[in-house]
């Protein structure tokens, strides 16, 4: 199971995006408070459209809370990162994986990536730049986990309107 994880989320629309992207993979969401924002938020159901009740997640009250529950390989996006996200081999990886995102403002705090240096890993990005959408981070590590299990249980093909739809 692919798991995200969001420390701490401050924006709703970024949240909405990342559980329409989970819903559309297959992915599990956990989002570790405090939120800035409530879970019936507008803009979030908004953003998350009608996907929000496939949505497989679940809501801790504090980082530890989180830890206490869940088993598995814990990779830590993060700017301090010295590796990159696609230097990891999760082909290899039979447990559960968890990609952890930081809050919008400030990241994952700073402790916890201290006490898990060998599990932090970046974007690659231009020097000058400091951070990247959450949303979009997310789509781009989970992605990459995904074509590395070669997008396994996902369509690979149009099956709303039918595989051949172009070809019409």
């Amino acid at each position: 199971m692919i798991n995200i994880v969001l420390f701490e989320p401050e924006i709703p629309q970024n949240t909405g995006n990342i559980m329409r992207t989970c819903v559309a993979v297959g992915a599990r969401l956990h989002l570790i408070k405090p939120l800035g924002f409530e879970l019936s938020d507008k803009q979030l159901k908004r953003s998350g459209m009608d996907y929000i009740e496939e949505l497989d997640y679940f809501v801790y009250e504090d980082y530890k809370d989180f830890v206490s529950k869940n088993l598995g390989y814990y990779f830590y996006i993060t700017r301090y990162g010295e590796k990159t996200y696609s230097d990891v081999d999760y082909n290899e990886i039979k447990d559960n994986i968890y990609l952890i995102f930081g809050k919008e403002s400030t990241g994952i705090d700073k402790n916890i990536l201290k006490n898990n240096l060998d599990h932090c890993f970046r974007i690659p990005m231009k020097k000058d730049i400091r951070s990247l959408n959450l949303s979009n981070c997310v789509a781009i590590v989970l992605y990459e986990v995904l074509r590395q299990k070669d997008f396994f249980g996902l369509s690979k093909y149009e099956t709303i309107k039918e595989k051949n739809y172009l070809k019409k």
